[in-house]
């Protein structure tokens, strides 16, 4: 499968991240800025998107995916901080009118 692939980061304001796969980016931020995805980003309210990183192959994406998840949290704020240093949301400008996230019952 060819196409446009997508391994990212998202962080929450203390911090804490999250690293996904996607082949739709602009989809899946949204996601994650909406709340739309159950587990983890959505629990630690992961919305930020702080590093992205295009292939070409699925299954490049896939292995840079688990590669960077397999990483210490050292090298992955290296990674993000060698080309995002001041952690801006690089999805900041992309035009939405994002609806506030669901709250969720005690």
């Amino acid at each position: 499968m060819n196409g446009s692939y997508w391994v990212y980061i998202v962080a929450n304001a203390s911090g804490t991240l999250y690293t996904g796969f996607t082949n739709n980016l602009e989809r899946r931020v949204k996601e994650h800025k909406q709340g739309d995805i159950e587990g983890f980003s959505a629990h630690y309210h992961c919305t930020r998107l702080v590093w992205m990183e295009e292939h070409a192959e699925v299954l490049a994406a896939i292995a840079r995916e688990k590669e960077i998840k397999g990483w210490l949290r050292s090298k992955k704020l290296a990674l993000i901080e060698s080309e995002n240093p001041h952690w801006q949301d690089l999805a900041e400008h992309w035009g939405w009118t994002l609806s506030p996230p669901p709250r969720k019952s005690p």
